[in-house]
């Protein structure tokens, strides 16, 4: 497709008129209706719809990161995020339409460039304003940021959605499958998701529902999450807490795996250190007392419908009026833990970007003033703090000396932070994932 020059009259025009169009609500709803069902003429629909959609959403970010500060917008690490923006806005804002299946692949192509190319936004922006904290108040760093990771996930979200339906499409239309084989296919699905040997879920393929798992399993996700928190805390500390998980345990739900898997990984990583951060604060570090297990209650509740209004046929038994409303239904996973809760010194900065309990290395190698004060995770080479160079390469963004969360941004990334017990923070960012699928639900 033709795009107009970089800073081009027609660019500028571009620009503008986008600008007029603010994103529109994307109800979880609308998404799933173009798997339901998955044919081309619904998967033209769903790119219809991508198209029209990421443009304004991308166009607010360019937006946005113009109107930072001069100095720090020149950020070299700001400026190239800036600048990723704004190409992947011209690409799709001037991308043809889509009107078939043909046209459709060379579209996903271009989305799944759009998720690749902006893999690392979060990092990279970190950094920026990691060497740029001096030029901003740090409420105004909190907003631009939690604007900018709000954005990320709507528009990571709408993208990844089509990407997994044309995928779907393109493997039902190679190879048609009968009941039996379809339900084979999901359970080989949910072991393949398990182990992490496929990168795209095959039961989120052949149910043809997107990155969304209609009958997402709270206890599998937990299973899964612990078992690879209980290795990452054997590993730190030669020791981790059990797990006990009681209540609902059926219990199933409409989410998306990979942003419950997130949350509750972050969680959990919070959980497990300070639990054994605890234990060994009050019993010292070679206690063989047994450490207080982590308690995980899921619970899952539907609430009465109210009466209808007059306005809806006031009183059904008489009017022969039809209730088909849907009651609401709620889920909910508990995680209790006895890790000492949080100082009440630190209750009013949880929720800043430049606060971690996550203590920094020291040059000389120590971890704070003693070996509890930031625990043997900070000494952890790959991912963590001590992970971070003050190279000022690009590639490998790290360093500074700013500290705080966005050291641990810099040194592990957001979307693959899980190489480090440390985690990002008392629910920061994972409270946005939960929240904004909570808004489009």
């Amino acid at each position: 497709s033709w795009a107009p020059p970089p800073n081009s009259r027609e660019s500028a025009h571009l620009y503008k008129s986008y600008l007029a169009l603010p994103p529109r609500p994307t109800p979880l709803s609308t998404l799933l209706s173009f798997g339901a069902p998955l044919t081309p003429s619904s998967i033209v629909l769903s790119a219809s719809y991508v198209l029209e959609e990421l443009p304004r959403r991308l166009v607010q970010r360019v937006r946005s990161m113009e109107s930072l500060p001069y100095i720090v917008g020149m950020n070299p690490f700001i400026a190239k995020s800036l600048e990723a923006y704004r190409q992947s806005f011209q690409e799709l804002a001037t991308a043809p339409p889509v009107v078939d299946v043909d046209s459709n692949t060379q579209f996903t192509r271009l989305l799944e460039d759009l998720v690749r190319i902006h893999a690392n936004d979060i990092p990279i922006l970190a950094r920026g304003f990691q060497e740029s904290a001096r030029y901003m108040r740090p409420e105004a760093i909190s907003s631009f940021l939690d604007g900018a990771i709000r954005s990320r996930i709507a528009i990571r979200f709408i993208a990844e959605q089509h990407i997994a339906l044309t995928r779907s499409l393109k493997i039902r239309s190679n190879n048609p499958t009968s009941a039996d084989e379809e339900k084979l296919l999901g359970e080989m699905g949910r072991h393949l998701n398990r182990t992490g040997d496929s990168a795209i879920p095959i039961n989120q393929m052949v149910h043809s529902y997107g990155v969304v798992d209609p009958e997402c399993s709270p206890i599998e996700m937990i299973r899964l999450c612990t078992s690879f928190v209980h290795e990452l805390a054997m590993g730190t500390f030669g020791v981790a807490p059990d797990v006990e998980i009681d209540g609902m345990t059926g219990a199933t739900f409409p989410y998306v795996p990979v942003h419950i898997e997130y949350v509750l990984t972050e969680i959990l990583k919070n959980a497990f250190r300070a639990t054994v951060e605890n234990h060994q604060r009050r019993h010292g570090l070679n206690s063989t007392l047994p450490l207080h297990p982590i308690q995980i209650t899921i619970s899952h509740a539907t609430l009465p419908l109210p009466p209808l209004s007059p306005f809806d046929g006031s009183d059904v038994r008489s009017t022969g009026v039809v209730d088909n409303r849907k009651p609401p239904s709620y889920l909910s996973i508990r995680i209790r833990d006895q890790g000492g809760g949080v100082d009440s010194g630190n209750l009013s900065n949880i929720f800043s970007y430049a606060f971690t309990t996550a203590k920094r290395v020291s040059e000389s190698g120590t971890a704070g003033d003693s070996q509890l004060e930031g625990g043997p995770y900070a000494m952890q080479a790959v991912g963590g703090i001590a992970g971070i160079a003050n190279t000022g390469s690009m590639d490998n963004a790290g360093g500074g000396d700013a500290g705080g969360l966005f050291g641990e941004i810099v040194g592990k990334g957001l979307q693959t932070g899980l190489g480090t017990i440390a985690g990002l923070g008392y629910g920061l960012v994972p409270s946005y994932y939960t929240r904004y699928l909570q808004k489009i639900c």
